[in-house]
Parts: structure tokens; C-alpha cells; sequence
């Protein structure tokens, strides 16, 4: 019966969680650790919390009432939070259990002084450290008091803080449970936390020791700033010692107080180089035991450690795999294709298929290894160069990282993976027909794609499709079109260039490709303008549309006045559009023609906000804006020193300018293209697997790697387990944020802008479209929610082609992510919308509602109230 009730630390292991919780499986992992003292102990078990919480009146509607409530009411919570807390402090232990504990407790001294602590199934876990979320007390002396604060302890699994991380973590209340450590408190001369990996920069190969005089209380509750150690390769590379005026003591008879430090000893170090030293090291031993970065509490006591805590730390990054212990630089590929949210295993597999490079996932990321580009003279200034051009801060970050000294040796020459960063293809002549041919061949390939694979099922399908994944490189690497890309990219950066030396303009390419032709993701946007002028006239059909939440409603619109004319227009928009989606490069993602209520919301607001013709009258006025910046351009040259050269040039690269640009988005439609026909298949074998009871539903096929899925598809049998675990670090993976560069030693590394012509507190960014606007800012994270209003500006973590539609209602862009080419400035600047991208935490600093003004052509956003 007491092994039911109490355990103690040195009999329990990481195995114990559900039984002790995760500090005090934690707590018994570290007591076997060879060299590492931790404080004798035990713990009172989850059982026991059962019993308690079975005795306690009403706790079941208490934890209805606060599953139902918003965890964003704060006041809510606090109130019925306070209630549980309450009812389960005035439970009565039941004799036999204080018994238990008073027996425990008589093995390591009735009267001595004990931390009592407490210890949550969810807590301390790899992908949720849950840390501060419960509450700790120091110095409790005799049985009586152990026995209130293990209750205070049962309770405070339900402290507003607690409960509010678990409701955003998706957590239900009852399938967290309580135990409780009882340790002997030691009474230390420092105290501190150590990191055995940079908890700022994520750097694996630096500890980091924050350090204080007395209990480590006064360092959690920010009563006095600590030392700080950062130790590498054993030894001090920096420290910084703080003035300690405030320590906290324990009390001869219970609990801790505040004291002050007398003031000789108030700028001494809490602890030695050598001390500190020896502590990372100590803290290496821990964290290979647990095989991950850890955050560690410890005591010094008679110049020895004691570890009362270690939790792993979960807001690192993870690091690629790289299969060798050499330096390793890689740079984000959500970033350059405007997506850093995680991405499920088929997606990423499916995308490392059909890249062009070698790609490597991390935290459900994908990242490219530039390491030998970097290394090689000859390829360096190109890879700088071409990143650089599409995200300045990428370009910064590597060169803070090529700053350090020999972290990236140079090598000879070699021949990098892939095509050459920066290297400029063969040009080709200004020809419409160019783009004409491509998109064509594009056409005729995935037809020939949708014809092929309608009769391959099972193994045969998966060999289909790794034959189909070499087409899709091949029609992605298709000379011509790369030459097409580059040809218009190029022809813009000369204009701005020239345009400026010569005229004093930025930007001026901006103008002079408005409304180009053959771009596929401005004509997407224009296109819904265009159902909307259909639907607009129709009141039953609009009033049916108001009402729609499910995804089936293009069945039931057929039935109401006018609704046959308005299904056939949306029909026809998904059938050329329906592919795309936000987050689209994941094949996982629901699609448009898979989720068509999505996009009712945004057709709503075309219907309100916009005039019949709206869509050609755009695309005109773009035109002829872009016909008389041309005119007045060329006019300006001619008067110039040479002008009639400068003019000529100038004409002939808007030429190229047009004729090239709108092609730069028809490769991401060809490969979303291909995407869908490849996942109708892939979804197909998943209900096939569904009926044969391999699967539990056709979307965990999701959290299996294309090759995982082919095996499953083979041997008719999956691992459940490996779904589970899948699904769990996809959901820990959204509160990662992704770094743009990041290196194998953990570092996570964002870059800065090194500019001074900004007004002082405006939003740095990257210019990508020119022009000033002001107006209300709308914080949308989620396309489906936007609630725009003609002339606001959208502020969003990034677009991809998927957003177009709603960049036809705007007056302004600010995004957290993106570069000079990508999608988001590409059609900012094809709708002469003023945009800056890059702004770091821009949905977080600019409050949805307030009026701001963004200088599209300088690159900076103000926050006007």
C-alpha cells in the first residue's frame, strides 16, 4: 500500500512519469547518474492526487465549466481556477495516506527541513518543459506542514498560469495529474540555473551558468540580476558579473526570507572561474545521459554541486542531421518559398524528392547545407549575392558567421550541388513566344502525368512516382526556363539600378511592371474579381453563401435561384485554381478544391467592396500607369548626356522586363499542379489502407515519409506508435520559431539590417514595392479569417500564391518574411501595392486596428497611433 502512495527518488527512472511526474522521474534519472548528488528524497505518487481529486465535491463540473471557458477570458479563469484550487486545498488527506507520507518522511528525519515540489505528468518533457506552470516550497519544516503544502502542491496544478498553457497546448485538464517531491533542502552559499546550450542563441557548444548568492528563489523571481558564465570547450569566453544587494535565506524554523548582501560582497562573483568550469562539465555528463540540451538547477554547498532539477530545454531548434562531426552552415528554405510553419513528414519528404538540391529537415523545417559554397572562394560571392538579393538578412547572417574565425575554412574550388547561387544562365531574345512554348510544354507534361497515373495502385504507384518525381525535375530544371526567370529577374534589377544612377529614382521597375502579362497568381486574383461580378447580382445566391460552413455547399447552391450560374463560375475558378493553398508546398495541406469554403469569404468581399469590371478595369489601369511611367521615363533619358543610348537600352529592358516577369510564378503553379495529381493517388492508397485496417483515418498517412508510406503500403502493417509520436512533435514543432541561417552547432542566427535612414521607432524592413501608404492595419494569421475593408493594409507572417485574392482589396503590405523575388513582392508589385517585407515580429509589434504608414520604396513601416 505505501509503494501505491510513495516511491522513493532512487527507485524511479524516466520510465516513471505517469507515476511521479516529470520532475520526479527527472529527479530519480539524475540520482543514477555517476557523479551527480542529488538531494534525498522521495515522492508521493499521481495515486494518491486520484484518491484526493475522487474525495473532492464537484471537482467534475469545475473542470467542465473550465474546458468550456476562453482561455483568452482572463478573468474567467482566474475565478474558477481560485475555485478548484480551493476545493482540493480542503480535501482532508485520508489517514492511511498521511500515514504513507509520515512514514516516508521518518526515514530522512521528521524534523529536518524538506522542499516540497510539485511534479506534473506534463511537465519536464521534451516537448514541454511546463516550467514555473506549478508551484515549489522551500524550508517546510515538520509533518504537518509538509502535509498542507503537498495539498498546495495537488492544487496548484490548476494556477490560472498553468491552466492557460495547457488549454493553447491543446491539453485536456484531466489527463494531467499531480505527484509531489519531498526533498531534504540543502542550504547553498550560490545558487543558479545552467544551460548546456545557449538559450538565446541555441549554440549546443556553449554552456551558459546564471549564478547568485543563497536559495536560487531570488534569481526565478528576478530579485537580483546574476552572474553570467558562458563556458566553451572548457574554459570562461565571457562572464559578466552583477551587483547581488538582495539574496534570499532560509529561516531556522520554516520558510525563506529576503536579506541583503553586505555591500564588500556585493560585487564578488557567486562562483569561481574554476567552479563554473566544473559545473558545465558536470552538466555535460547530464545532458548525454539524456541525450539532449538540459536546463539545470543547482546548489553549491561546501564547494560541491547538488542538481535539484534538470528539464530539457524545448525552445531550442533542433539541428539537422549531418552524419559527421565537421561544421555545417544551413539556411531555410521556408523562407525563400514564404512558409516557416512546420510541415508534416510526407510534405517534407515529398518536397526533398522534387527539390533540386539536397535538403535536410529539422524541427519540420527544411533547410539547404551551404557549407562547401560558402568555403569556396569561387562560389562564395555568388551565393552571397543571390541570397542577399532575395532576403538581406539571410546574406547577414552568413556573413556574421563567415566573421568567425576558421568556423568556415576555405576550400578548393569544386563544383557545388545544383546550379551555380548567382550564376547568370545563357540570355536568351526578348520573345513572348519563349513564354508561350514553356508554359505548353508545362501543360502537355502534367496532362501526360494524369493519363499515366490513373491506373497505378499499391507498390507499383510509388515506383510510378519516383519515375514522375525525375519528370518534375527535369521540367523544373528546363534550361528555357530557367533562362525565361533569370532573363526577367535580371532585366529588373538593371532598371532599378540604372534608373536610379541616372534619374535619381528607386524602384522605378516597380511601375513599369504593372500588369505584365502570363502571370499566373495576379490573373488567379483578378479571376475571383471576376466570379464575384457573377454572384453580385444574385440575392438568394449571396444570402446562401453568408451561411456557408460546410464544404459540400457547391451541391446544395445548385438548388437556390441563380445558384446553377454561380456553382459553374466557382467550379471553373477551382478547376484552374483550386490546387493552391496557404502553406502549399506541404502536399499535406488541404487544397482549395478540397476545402472551397475558404475562399467564400474573401468572394463576399469582393461582392462588397468592388464595382462590376472591377478585375479588367485593374488590369487596364496597371497597363497604361505602366505605359506612361515608360513614356515618362524615356522622355527624362532623352534629355540626359547621352540619352538617346540610355533611352534605347532602358526601352528594350522594359521590353524584357514584360515579357519575362510574369513567367517568374508559372514554375510554383507547374509544381502544385503536379502536387495535387500526386496526392489524389497517394490519398487514394491511404482509403485503401483505411478499409483494410491499417490505418485508424486516411490523414495519418500524413505523418509517415513518402519511403515510410510506401513500406506501409507493402507490408500492410503500420506502426501506430510512430504515427502517435509523429503527431506529437508536429504539434510541439508550431511553438518553434525557424531561424534563417542556422549552424550544426545549434546556432540559430536571423541577421539585422545595418541601416541609419529610418525615422526613429519605425519598423525596419525590405523595400519591394514601391510607394507610400497610410491606413488601418489588419493583423491577419490566418487567410480564412481576414476581415479586410477597401484601403487597409495587410500585415501577415508571410504570403505565398494562395493570398493573392485578398491583395486585390488592399492598399498596403507588411510582411515578417520574404525577399525581392518572392511570391508576396512579386504581386504587390504587379497590383501597386507599397510593401515591405522582412519586418521582424511585425504581427507582433503592430496591434491589429492602428493606423500605420508603410514606404514601400525606402523600406520602413511607421506606427502612426
Amino acid at each position: 500500500m505505501i509503494e501505491q502512495y510513495v516511491r522513493d527518488l532512487r527507485q524511479v527512472d524516466p520510465t516513471s512519469v505517469a507515476v511521479v511526474g516529470g520532475k520526479g522521474a527527472h529527479l530519480g534519472a539524475l540520482s543514477r547518474i555517476d557523479g551527480v548528488r542529488v538531494p534525498d528524497g522521495f515522492c508521493v505518487t499521481t495515486d494518491a492526487f486520484r484518491r484526493i481529486m475522487a474525495q473532492a465535491p464537484s471537482i467534475d463540473d469545475q473542470l467542465d465549466q473550465l474546458s468550456r471557458v476562453d482561455p483568452d477570458d482572463r478573468q474567467a479563469v482566474r475565478t474558477l481556477s481560485e475555485r478548484i484550487r480551493r476545493t482540493i486545498e480542503e480535501v482532508v488527506i485520508p489517514d492511511d495516506l498521511a500515514t504513507a507520507i509520515t512514514g516516508a518522511l521518518a526515514r530522512f528525519g521528521e524534523q529536518g527541513a524538506y522542499a516540497v515540489r510539485s511534479s506534473a505528468t506534463a511537465e519536464d518533457l521534451p516537448t514541454a518543459s511546463f516550467a514555473g506552470q506549478q508551484d515549489t516550497y522551500l524550508n517546510v519544516v515538520g509533518a504537518a506542514a509538509i502535509l498542507r503544502h503537498i495539498s498546495r502542491c495537488w492544487a496548484s496544478l490548476f494556477t490560472e498560469r498553468a491552466v492557460t498553457y495547457r488549454r493553447r497546448g491543446g491539453i485536456d485538464h484531466r489527463t494531467v495529474l499531480m505527484a509531489v517531491v519531498v526533498q531534504r533542502m540543502v542550504f547553498p552559499q550560490a545558487s543558479g540555473i545552467l544551460f548546456t546550450a545557449d538559450p538565446v542563441t541555441g549554440d549546443r557548444k556553449v554552456a551558459t551558468v546564471d549564478a547568485g548568492f543563497g536559495l536560487g528563489e531570488a534569481l526565478v523571481s528576478g530579485l537580483v540580476n546574476p552572474d553570467v558564465f558562458r563556458v566553451r570547450d572548457g574554459e570562461v569566453v565571457a562572464k559578466a558579473i552583477a551587483a547581488k544587494e538582495r539574496a534570499v535565506h532560509a529561516l531556522p524554523d520554516g520558510g525563506t526570507r529576503e536579506v541583503a548582501v553586505e555591500a564588500r560582497r556585493q560585487e564578488e562573483p557567486a562562483l569561481t572561474d574554476a567552479q563554473a568550469v566544473s559545473l558545465a562539465a558536470l552538466g555535460r555528463r547530464i545532458e548525454a545521459h539524456f541525450g539532449r540540451p538540459q536546463d539545470i538547477e543547482w546548489c553549491l554547498v561546501d564547494d560541491d554541486f547538488r542538481i535539484v532539477q534538470s528539464r530539457p530545454i524545448t525552445t531550442l531548434f533542433p539541428v539537422p542531421e549531418a552524419g559527421d562531426e565537421e561544421y555545417h552552415v544551413y539556411v531555410s528554405v521556408g523562407h525563400g518559398q514564404m512558409m516557416t510553419d512546420p510541415m508534416k513528414p510526407l510534405g517534407y519528404s515529398m518536397w526533398q524528392l522534387t527539390a533540386m538540391v539536397p535538403m535536410h529537415e529539422a524541427g519540420g523545417r527544411l533547410f539547404v547545407d551551404v557549407t562547401r559554397r560558402l568555403a569556396s572562394p569561387a562560389s562564395r560571392a555568388g551565393l552571397l549575392d543571390a541570397l542577399g538579393k532575395g532576403d538581406p538578412l539571410v546574406r547577414d547572417a552568413l556573413e556574421t558567421v563567415l566573421e568567425r574565425e576558421n568556423l568556415v575554412p576555405s576550400l578548393p574550388d569544386a563544383h557545388p550541388t545544383g546550379p551555380p547561387a548567382g550564376g547568370a544562365p545563357t540570355p536568351i531574345p526578348t520573345d513572348p513566344t519563349v513564354v508561350t512554348e514553356l508554359i505548353e510544354r508545362s501543360r502537355v507534361s502534367i496532362a501526360a502525368l494524369e493519363r499515366d497515373i490513373r491506373t497505378k495502385t499499391g507498390p507499383e504507384l510509388f515506383d510510378f512516382l519516383l519515375e514522375a518525381f525525375e519528370e518534375h525535375k527535369r521540367v523544373l530544371g528546363d534550361p528555357l526556363s530557367m533562362q525565361a526567370i533569370m532573363a526577367g529577374m535580371e532585366a529588373t534589377w538593371w532598371l532599378n539600378d540604372k534608373l536610379q544612377e541616372w534619374l535619381g529614382e528607386k524602384n522605378a521597375a516597380d511601375t513599369l511592371t504593372l500588369s505584365a502579362p502570363d502571370n499566373i497568381t495576379s490573373e488567379m486574383g483578378l479571376a475571383l474579381l471576376d466570379v464575384a461580378d457573377v454572384v453580385r447580382p444574385l440575392p438568394e445566391v449571396l444570402a446562401f453563401l453568408r451561411e456557408v460552413e460546410d464544404e459540400d455547399f457547391l451541391d446544395e447552391l445548385a438548388k437556390v435561384a441563380g445558384g446553377s450560374e454561380a456553382r459553374d463560375a466557382i467550379e471553373a475558378y477551382l478547376d484552374r485554381y483550386g490546387i493552391r493553398c496557404v502553406g502549399e508546398i506541404d502536399i499535406t495541406r488541404p487544397r482549395w478544391r478540397e476545402r472551397p469554403a475558404t475562399l467564400v469569404p474573401v468572394l463576399l468581399d469582393n461582392v462588397r467592396i468592388f464595382e462590376p469590371g472591377a478585375a479588367e478595369r485593374r488590369f487596364e489601369e496597371g497597363r497604361l500607369k505602366a505605359q506612361k511611367k515608360e513614356q515618362d521615363v524615356l522622355s527624362r533619358l532623352r534629355a540626359l548626356p547621352d540619352g538617346d543610348r540610355k533611352a534605347d537600352e532602358t526601352r528594350r529592358m522594359i521590353e524584357r522586363v514584360r515579357t519575362f516577369i510574369g513567367y517568374r510564378e508559372y514554375p510554383k503553379y507547374g509544381i502544385i499542379s503536379r502536387y495535387f495529381v500526386y496526392k489524389q493517388a497517394l490519398l487514394r492508397e491511404a482509403e485503401r489502407l483505411v478499409r483494410a485496417g491499417v490505418l485508424a483515418e486516411r490523414e495519418d498517412s500524413f505523418y509517415l515519409t513518402f519511403q515510410e508510406l510506401r513500406d506501409v503500403v507493402r507490408a500492410n502493417r503500420v506502426d501506430d506508435g510512430l504515427i502517435q509520436q509523429r503527431k506529437e512533435a508536429f504539434r510541439s514543432y508550431h511553438e518553434l520559431t525557424p531561424p534563417r541561417v542556422l549552424t550544426s552547432d545549434g546556432e540559430a542566427l536571423n541577421g539585422a539590417y545595418r541601416r541609419e535612414d529610418a525615422p526613429a521607432g519605425a519598423l525596419i524592413g525590405l523595400p519591394v514595392s514601391a510607394g507610400t501608404v497610410e491606413g488601418r492595419a489588419r493583423v491577419v494569421l490566418d487567410m480564412a479569417e481576414a476581415d479586410l475593408e477597401a484601403g487597409d493594409i495587410l500585415v501577415t507572417t508571410f504570403t505565398d500564391p494562395s493570398w493573392s485574392p485578398l491583395f486585390v482589396g488592399i492598399a498596403g503590405l507588411v510582411t515578417e518574411v520574404g525577399g525581392l523575388m518572392t511570391h508576396g513582392a512579386v504581386i504587390a508589385r504587379e497590383y501597386g501595392l507599397p510593401a515591405v517585407v522582412g519586418v521582424e515580429r511585425a504581427t507582433s509589434l503592430i496591434r491589429d486596428g492602428q493606423r500605420i504608414r508603410v514606404h514601400g520604396t525606402d523600406g520602413y513601416v511607421e506606427i502612426l497611433s
